[in-house]
């Protein structure tokens, strides 16, 4: 289940919007002009699934989107904690990256999740817009969206990525803190699940 929270871009002081109902949260996006779906959730993929074992198990709804979008590269993108000593490292490396606010000048940014969770953020018309997604959410971030994208310090997910471009993620980076403002993925997780908790 997807969790948006909106807050204004000049702080997290102020709450304008917090919910996880899909209908709701469909319709806060749309005008952003974000795509916003929740496909089946198979429950046979394990967690950390290969690319072989993702296309098969949603092969229909891939061909779907890319009938509708025309996408050149479609992949599969896992990462999740192991024992592999140089884990942490990569982790952070990875985080980092996409963690600073960007945009994508020729392509959209679609994420499926197979697997796992991770936080969109959408700075658009003077708003923070920060997207939870978990298992069975699509999103598509529009070309030229400022946003960032935060996995957490311990990222756990496997996505499939779409692409309409064959350079693939492409970003131009702001150079703006913003994102240091604003509540972080783990923040956000740890209060979700204690809401689900006491649910």
């Amino acid at each position: 289940m997807t969790l948006l929270t909106t807050w204004p871009e000049s702080g997290p002081e102020t709450l304008i919007r917090r919910t996880s109902d899909p209908a709701e949260i469909a319709a806060a996006l749309k005008p952003l002009g974000v795509r916003y779906e929740q496909w089946p959730i198979r429950e046979d993929v394990p967690f950390d699934a290969d690319s072989d074992t993702v296309f098969a198990a949603y092969g229909p709804e891939i061909d779907r989107l890319n009938a509708e979008e025309g996408f050149t590269t479609v992949d599969v993108l896992g990462l999740h904690p192991s024992d592999d000593p140089e884990f942490p490292a990569k982790a952070k490396a990875a985080r980092e990256k996409f963690l600073q606010e960007h945009t994508h000048d020729d392509d959209d940014e679609v994420r499926f999740f197979v697997s796992g969770s991770g936080i969109f953020y959408l700075h658009v018309n003077g708003e923070v817009h920060a997207v939870f997604c978990e298992k069975g959410d699509l999103l598509g971030v529009p070309r030229g969206t400022t946003h960032w994208f935060d996995m957490g310090t311990k990222p756990s997910f496997t996505a499939i990525r779409f692409f309409h471009e064959e350079d693939g993620w492409i970003g131009n980076f702001t150079g703006s803190p913003i994102a240091a403002r604003f509540p972080d993925y783990d923040t956000i997780a740890a209060g979700y699940e204690a809401d689900r908790a006491a649910a």
